[in-house]
Formats: C-alpha cells, sequence, structure tokens
C-alpha cells in the first residue's frame, strides 16, 4: 500500500490509524512517500512506527512518488490510497477479496462518501473522448451536469453503490495486481499530478484489463486537501498531456484545441458577467497548462 503526502498532516495520521480496521486482520506493508511537505506530515507518519517512511527533498510529482513508494515494497498487490482519506472498516479487506474473487478485472476501486455520509462520485470517471471534449468546450457539460449524453465523463446520476465496470479508477483508492503494474511499468511520470491514473487504466486496457468499482470498499475522502488551492492549471495540464498521449494522429490536436477552448469559453464568460472564478485565474497562467506537463528527463 503506497500513500503520497504533500502537506497534509491533519489527514494523514486519521487515515493511518484506520487502517488496521480497513484491513480487518489482513497484513499489508504501508509505505508512505512524503514529497517535502512543510506542516508536519512526516511527524504525524512516524507516530505509526510500522509504516516505511520515504521522504524527498523537493515535490517530485505524485507519479514519481508512488513509483518510488511501489518499488520500496514488495506486495503481491499494489494499492494506491490517498492520505486525505478515512477508509471505513473492513473497506480495504473487502477491496481486496473482491479482486481475488473476480482476477479477470485486474483494476479495482471503491466507492468513495464524504464526511457526511453523501457520494462523492470522484472514485472513478469515464475516460475523455472527442465527445466528452466536445461537450466540454461547448459548455454542454455543465449546463446538463450529470448527463449521460452531455456529461458523460461523470457516468450519469450513478451513485456508485453497485457493481460497474468504469472507463477509470482514480488514484485516491485503486488496487491492481503487482504483475499489471509491472508488466505496466507503473504511473507514467511525466503526468506530475492528475490524469495519471486516466492514463493507467487507459494503458490496462489496452492490455484486457476491465476497471471495475465495487461499493463494498468505502472511504471517506476530503478531495483536495493534499493538492494546492489552484489546482485547475494541473486537471488542465494532465488532460492535455492525456490526449497527447492516447488520441491518434489529428484526432490529438483536435482534443487539445477543444479543450484549450473550452477553459477560454468559460474564463471569457467570467469576464463577461464581471466575476473573478477558477476560470480567469486558469487562463491568467495557461502558459503552465497549454502544452500539457513537460517531458520529464
Amino acid at each position: 500500500m503506497v500513500l503520497v503526502t504533500y502537506n497534509c498532516a491533519d489527514w494523514v495520521g486519521r487515515c493511518l490509524d484506520a487502517l488496521p480496521a480497513a484491513l480487518a486482520g489482513r497484513s499489508a506493508e504501508v509505505v508512505v512517500v512524503d514529497n517535502a511537505s512543510v506542516d508536519g506530515s512526516v511527524a504525524a507518519v512516524l507516530r505509526h512506527p510500522d509504516v516505511d517512511l520515504l521522504t524527498n527533498e523537493r515535490n517530485v510529482g505524485f507519479a514519481a512518488a508512488v513509483n518510488q513508494g511501489v518499488r520500496a515494497s514488495s506486495a503481491p498487490w499494489v494499492l494506491l490510497l490517498n492520505p486525505d482519506t478515512d477508509p471505513r472498516p473492513g473497506s480495504l479487506d473487502a477491496l481486496v477479496a473482491f479482486a481475488e474473487a473476480n482476477p479477470m478485472h485486474l483494476v479495482y476501486g471503491g466507492r468513495t462518501l464524504t464526511e457526511d455520509g453523501a457520494v462523492e462520485p470522484s472514485s472513478c470517471w469515464g475516460l475523455p473522448s472527442v465527445w466528452s471534449t466536445l461537450c466540454f468546450a461547448l459548455g454542454l457539460n455543465t449546463v446538463f451536469q450529470g448527463s449521460r449524453v452531455f456529461d458523460p465523463e461523470s457516468l450519469g446520476g450513478w451513485r456508485r453503490d453497485t457493481v460497474r465496470e468504469v472507463g477509470m479508477v482514480t488514484g485516491c483508492l485503486l488496487l491492481i495486481p503487482r504483475s499489471t503494474w509491472d508488466a505496466l511499468d507503473g504511473l507514467d511520470e511525466q503526468f506530475f499530478v492528475y490524469g495519471e491514473d486516466a492514463d493507467l487504466s487507459a494503458r490496462a486496457r489496452a492490455i484486457g484489463a476491465r476497471p471495475i468499482i465495487t461499493p463494498s470498499a468505502e472511504i471517506v475522502h476530503a478531495v483536495g486537501v493534499s493538492a494546492s488551492s489552484s489546482k485547475l492549471p494541473l486537471l488542465l495540464a494532465g488532460k492535455i498531456t492525456y490526449a497527447r498521449r492516447h488520441f491518434p494522429g489529428r484526432r490529438a490536436g483536435l482534443v487539445v484545441s477543444l479543450l484549450r477552448i473550452g477553459a477560454g469559453v468559460r474564463a471569457l464568460g467570467s469576464r463577461a458577467l464581471r466575476r473573478e472564478t477558477i476560470w480567469t485565474a486558469a487562463w491568467q497562467r495557461r502558459g503552465e497548462w497549454w502544452d500539457g506537463f513537460p517531458a520529464r528527463a
């Protein structure tokens, strides 16, 4: 099991405290990789002597830190868990049991909830397509939010309360056999943060995986606690990097253009309404995401 921490001291201790009950007696290697936190995250982890802690002198990004943690472990399963989560009792045991009973799927996820118990849908999404990106560019996914037709990546109104195959499982709770992880060479480290889980699911699907969600694995997820307060440029950079990786030929350029148009339309709309929004800020910082994440050495 690998957790990557970045300034989430208030949550990581709570997450680690919950693991014994979540595992329900199942043994696990737990590796925490800290990406140069300055808020006491390391001290919170050190209060758990059974956890292996790796510390980086700089923030190397989520994908690189996950790969670092997996290399430091030897378990037959790779389980990614966000530190800003509180896994419910029995949840991680249920996830592994489900995977053991359904070995053909290869990529597994669960159900995420808010702290008050409401459904928090980010445990899984549909993979990006030309159509879903066109809907973003035209604003249709905003006007018809949750529509299966015009907001397909949201997976409609499904409450993640049934077993279902999905386009992608997100990295907040993701289980994959070590053999499959090794065959895929882990996460693509060009993705600094965001987009790497979509890329992993897409590459896994290309070798026969069928990512799937089980509602028996429930965790509370405080979305974004480990992220910076301005994550939209990173999300857009991840989407553009994904497009360049996974759409063939001219489709890649089309999808990238649609992503840029969608961001620009939202920024223009905010300006017309004389309101500062995350989209106006992202447009002002478009140099950070316009061409996706830079290639890593």
